[in-house]
């Protein structure tokens, strides 16, 4: 039995790795699809290649138009935050419901940032292995989840890929639970293909989002914190890139003929910018107020994980129950995140949007609780301000910028949900990598922000990450009528909602993306 329509997501798949490694070899499958089928790459969304990349491909609108931007955002008409997962992700429905409406049978599998859809026409599971652990592995119908826990149990890899300090051995080992998890999911996939005949199907990898964030430096050399030694012996990225492509071949070769895209909806390379200083920054320039710090070197479970980061995994393993003795006891009930400063009395406040683009919220008279900026004039001059002072901030070892925009996000965008956004988006500059603490060095990981202005703020990445997204994806595309080809043209992320639809003969209403006039011919 084979679906109508066929999608497999590589999540932040790095489209000039695809591109070198498909044409060296390593992902031979990717290559053969790209010479029989029709590839090109993909735009994301400008200020927001995080938090609404998912989220902006499965709706077909904006941020503004579904609301959402971080796992974090701040409650309308408050100062506090909440966490998206006690409630839907968007405020704008998924195109899969659209489809059922219209009579389609779906399999939707791991699409990222999603839950269950309470009308869904066909089945669904949400984080069978997941980078953003939101729910928990879930399925509908529920006899499907323990159908899939019984044959394939839970992904090796667990529900987080974050880790500090690793060794060769180590990395092997996190090589190993995802190729491992890649393999796994490509079975279930073939195994819910084989269920009933589905007009659309949709399955995202997302080992390569994990690998990423965690390798990147290990996979470039020029990377801050890289390591020969440990680059000698494992090549993680290469191992996982060349997994997922592996899987993908053994369900393309499964359908033969029928229409299948492969995609990535955004990017990775290093990780880079500034935006563990923002909070800082704004203070300096005195127009967010800080609130006291909390000394995280006053729990002693805090001490007792950062000395085992430093430790190999047998003593790791060993010392864990001690660790567990040591670690205070958590709340009776989950604190959710705070903004960490005094947003009442600042002109503005940061506010959560990834690491690549920074947020930041304006305290308007009439939005916020405790408003002191007036729309308008006000406002108007206030960001203009901001803007120039970001700007001008500089790396002062290097004398190279740090902030390469400040856009206002009502100039980008525009709809219902506008109001749940960040009003400024600080782009820091991607021209070099920026090291971390925890894998590297502490000299290449520090930052001095410098400006006449401002003066000298510093502070050091202690994130473990060393891949960070960017907005760019790729796709490629193949079945009957699609003429295969290099498009010239690069299509958007709000594209694709809109094209499964139109292929399958059922229009999406609402959506800001256009069908993808190319791989039309396929439904016809």
């Amino acid at each position: 039995m084979k679906p109508r329509l066929l999608v497999l997501g590589i999540d932040a798949a790095d489209p000039l790795l695809v591109e070198r490694w498909s044409a060296d070899g390593t992902m031979p499958n990717l290559a053969r699809l790209m010479r029989e089928g029709l590839s090109g790459r993909s735009g994301g969304l400008e200020g927001f290649c995080v938090g609404s990349t998912w989220p902006s491909f499965y709706t077909g609108v904006s941020p503004a138009g579904h609301g959402h931007h971080s796992l974090v955002q701040l409650r309308p008409g408050s100062y506090d935050y909440y966490e998206v997962a006690a409630g839907d992700v968007t405020k704008a429905p998924p195109f899969w419901e659209h489809l059922g409406a219209q009579g389609r049978r779906v399999a939707i599998l791991d699409v990222p940032l999603t839950r269950l859809s309470p009308t869904i026409n066909g089945v669904q599971t949400v984080e069978w292995g997941s980078h953003d652990a939101l729910y928990g592995f879930c399925a509908h119908p529920p006899e499907l989840q323990h159908d899939i826990a019984r044959r394939f149990g839970s992904h090796p890899l667990g529900s987080s890929c974050d880790g500090q300090r690793r060794n060769a051995d180590d990395y092997r080992e996190f090589v190993s639970r995802l190729t491992r998890g890649a393999k796994l999911k490509g079975e279930i996939t073939r195994h819910v293909l084989s269920l009933e005949r589905w007009d659309f199907a949709m399955q995202v990898f997302t080992e390569a989002h994990c690998a990423g964030h965690q390798c990147w430096h290990v996979h470039d050399p020029h990377h801050p914190a890289h390591d020969r030694a440990i680059a000698a012996q494992v090549e993680p990225m290469r191992e996982v890139y060349a997994a997922v492509d592996r899987e993908v071949g053994t369900i393309v070769d499964a359908l033969d003929d029928v229409p299948v895209i492969v995609l990535a909806a955004h990017g990775m390379a290093w990780w880079f910018g500034a935006q563990f200083l923002l909070r800082r920054i704004l203070v300096a320039l005195g127009v967010t107020v800080a609130l006291p710090e909390a000394d995280a070197q006053a729990a002693p479970g805090g001490v007792v994980d950062r000395a085992a980061q430093r430790l190999p995994r047998w003593a790791k393993d060993l010392l864990r129950p001690v660790r567990d003795a040591l670690r205070p006891a958590p709340a009776a009930t989950h604190a959710p995140p705070t903004l960490g400063v005094d947003a009442a009395a600042s002109l503005c406040f940061p506010v959560h949007n990834g690491l690549a683009v920074g947020g930041i919220r304006l305290n308007l008279t009439g939005r916020e609780p405790q408003g002191r900026l007036a729309a308008g004039r006000e406002a108007d001059e206030f960001c203009a301000r901001l803007a120039r002072q970001l700007l001008a901030l500089r790396d002062e070892r290097s004398g190279r910028a740090l902030v390469r925009s400040v856009r206002r996000t009502a100039d980008l965008y525009q709809g219902a949900h506008l109001g749940d956004l960040p009003d400024l988006l600080v782009e820091w500059n991607d021209d070099a990598p920026t090291g971390s603490a925890i894998v590297g060095n502490g000299a290449a990981a520090t930052i001095r922000a410098a400006s006449p202005e401002l003066g000298v703020v510093e502070g050091t990445n202690t994130y473990g990450r060393t891949g960070e997204h960017r907005p760019r994806g790729f796709f490629v595309a193949r079945g009957p009528g699609i003429a295969p080809g290099r498009m010239a043209r690069e299509v958007s992320l709000l594209d694709f909602a809109p094209t499964f639809c139109a292929m399958l003969g059922a229009p999406l209403p609402g959506a800001e993306g256009a069908p993808i006039a190319e791989l039309l011919a396929a439904s016809r």
